[in-house]
């Protein structure tokens, strides 16, 4: 049974790890990569309803894998696919959430479930399974979970040490040349709950790749001589995560180039001087159309993030680069007295579509321009001190 915090009640199968889970419940409306979204630690303490309605055909890999755990609080699907068949599959969805342990449930009516999330905004819920269902000690459970409002997760999800990354993406583009690792920019990115793929992105981009925790200061970052900081996403509200919005605050004073996604792009603005907003039901899919502003190209993207930036709070140095096309949100800005910008969608679409990939590429082209400044002000000084 799935309970709401407002009492609705929605009845199925379990078809995961047996117990009870809470979490705010929200909807996502892609249609493939139901693997990646559950193992997205931006999805800690949520509780995922898939509106497409035929799961689990494909199974699950080891590739697939955006993190080295399911970090979804729970699972709701309409029909779980009786077989898995892809020649990469090494489990059935049903194994794999039994596996991780992850409390799920298929067989109910997830449109009006998802209209019930539209139409009130998203809620606590509980998912309990097993022989003996009380709805009203459902009800309950969901009616104590304390929301994600305030809540600071990053710190929960971050990394406990620091660790190197240097592999690409696992589908490589075999025209594009090998970049030697000691010819590589050196990128500092912060784990406020990263992806995988985003790493992959960023070594397929000539980076390596050093991930640090979320509670790093900026004085630690500036020992490790970065080219870039690369600031990621992750789950929860960004305003509480006071040492990260300090520690990009300082970054800031630098000429080094930052680049931020999701969670990285909302602490980018709080550092800046801007403010968030928590949004009524979030935005959670791989068809979210956006417009970037200065071309007016439209752009489909991949979306996570139920917290936006209120662009009515941006300060005179900051400028809106993308809109959301369905709300009108926030989904871009850029300093214009630094090198740093952000994108509030996942460029690097795991799932999703590639359309925003070019960002990465923004972020090299930005790091290269300052060794370039770098070693025209080496050689002016240089003829400086030899005439």
């Amino acid at each position: 049974m799935l309970a709401l915090a407002d009492g609705t009640i929605f009845r199925g199968q379990s078809i995961g790890a047996n117990g009870n889970t809470t979490g705010e419940v929200v909807f996502n409306t892609a249609i493939t990569g139901y693997q990646e979204i559950l193992t997205d630690p931006s999805y800690s303490r949520q509780i995922v309803t898939l509106t497409y309605p035929h799961i689990g055909n494909v199974g699950t890999t080891p590739e697939d894998m955006e993190s080295s755990q399911v970090y979804a609080a729970g699972l709701v699907v309409r029909d779980l696919s009786l077989i898995a068949s892809n020649w990469r599959s090494s489990n059935t969805l049903q194994e794999f959430l039994e596996r991780g342990r992850v409390v799920a449930i298929a067989g109910l009516d997830t449109r009006r479930l998802t209209r019930v999330l539209r139409e009130r905004g998203a809620q606590a819920g509980c998912i309990m399974t097993g022989d003996k269902i009380d709805e009203n000690a459902a009800v309950h459970l969901a009616r104590r979970f304390p929301g994600l409002k305030g809540m600071d997760l990053a710190k929960v999800v971050t990394t406990k040490q620091a660790y190197q990354w240097n592999e690409g993406s696992i589908w490589q583009d075999e025209s594009r040349p090998v970049i030697r690792a000691q010819q590589r920019l050196h990128v500092v990115a912060y784990d406020y709950g990263i992806k995988r793929n985003i790493l992959r992105m960023l070594a397929d981009h000539g980076c390596r790749v050093t991930v640090v925790p979320a509670q790093t200061t900026a004085a630690e970052v500036l020992t490790l001589a970065p080219d870039g900081v690369f600031l990621s996403n992750g789950p929860g509200d960004p305003e509480p995560c006071d040492y990260a919005i300090r520690a990009i605050a300082e970054l800031l004073e630098t000429d080094i180039p930052i680049f931020g996604i999701c969670l990285g792009h909302q602490l980018l603005a709080l550092a800046s001087g801007a403010k968030t907003v928590k949004m009524k039901f979030g935005h959670h899919g791989a068809n979210h159309p956006v417009q970037e502003l200065q071309t007016g190209r439209v752009l489909i993207t991949s979306q996570n993030h139920g917290f936006a930036v209120d662009d009515a709070t941006l300060p005179p140095n900051v400028i809106a680069t993308h809109r959301s096309l369905f709300d009108g949100t926030l989904q871009g800005i850029a300093r214009t007295d630094r090198p740093a910008f952000s994108f509030q969608g996942h460029p690097e679409a795991s799932p999703g579509p590639h359309d925003v990939g070019p960002l990465f590429e923004q972020f090299a082209q930005a790091m290269i321009r300052r060794l370039q400044n770098q070693l025209r002000a080496l050689r002016a000084s240089a003829r400086r001190q030899g005439s």
